[in-house]
């Protein structure tokens, strides 16, 4: 290694020497190196990439900027669950009366408007009742809960209450949504396209350069999606209010525009 060492920096010393001989020998001849350097002795340790030969270190120029979108919209359609709970001394006593106040729910939803599409089960569950000092079972719990959607937000008071009305002991809702989402994000996304143009537009005018077209686009950033603010939601048994509030469908964009 020493011997390698001492044979590189002879090796060196003979190129500065070759090279101020040709300086002195050969009038007006450039030997300055890439970026200014003399004699080309440290340009030898510089690589080719360092000094911008072959395009190595250039990479694509471009003003990255995130836009944002945002629609607001009211919602039109929602979700309500209505659960029927009851009680026996046999879990199969327990599950049929159980079955049977269902029905009069489901009944009664289907006469208030509600599709068989729009009518699903989310749980069927039987459990144990157990005496007040739990060692010992005294009868079966069975609860049985269908999910039902509106798609007309006037007629869900009057829905609410006739679910109530047939037998449903346990109410929860309402989940409240737009039904054209998809639209809705459709404009929130075009919006923030708009938005990420003009903060490029602001960065390159202060920068003193002209941009160009869009090279590279990313949906989201962090951030997009649906936001929801619900006002004023309020369920009684006899007199139901649904206040919809507004919706914010919003997104947000990555966008990289050339400078041309």
């Amino acid at each position: 290694m020493r011997t390698r060492a001492v044979a590189a920096a002879a090796m060196l010393a003979l190129a500065v020497l070759a090279a101020g001989c040709t300086g002195d020998d050969e009038e007006g001849s450039d030997v300055s190196a890439a970026g200014g350097l003399e004699n080309g002795v440290l340009a030898a340790g510089l690589s080719a990439e360092s000094l911008g030969v072959g395009g190595g270190a250039a990479s694509a120029a471009g003003i990255t900027v995130v836009g944002t979108g945002t629609v607001t919209a009211t919602p039109d359609t929602a979700e309500w669950s209505f659960g029927v709970q009851t009680s026996a001394d046999r879990a199969e006593a327990a599950l049929g009366a159980n079955s049977t106040a269902m029905e009069k729910v489901l009944a009664a939803l289907r006469d208030a408007g509600i599709a068989e599409d729009d009518l699903q089960t989310e749980q069927v569950s039987v459990w144990p009742r157990t005496s007040d000092d739990g060692r010992s079972v005294v009868g079966y719990h069975a609860s049985n809960t269908v999910r039902a959607t509106i798609h007309d937000l006037g007629k869900a008071g009057s829905i609410v209450d006739a679910a109530v009305a047939a037998g449903a002991n346990q109410v929860y809702g309402p989940s409240l949504t737009v039904s054209d989402a998809e639209a809705q994000y459709e404009t929130a996304m075009k919006a923030a396209f708009d938005d990420a143009r003009a903060r490029a537009e602001a960065i390159a005018a202060k920068a003193g350069v002209e941009l160009g077209a869009p090279v590279a686009i990313v949906e989201g950033g962090g951030g997009g999606g649906v936001e929801r603010y619900y006002a004023g939601v309020e369920a009684a048994a006899e007199d139901v209010a649904i206040e919809p509030g507004t919706q914010d469908v919003a997104a947000m964009l990555t966008v990289t525009f050339a400078i041309g």
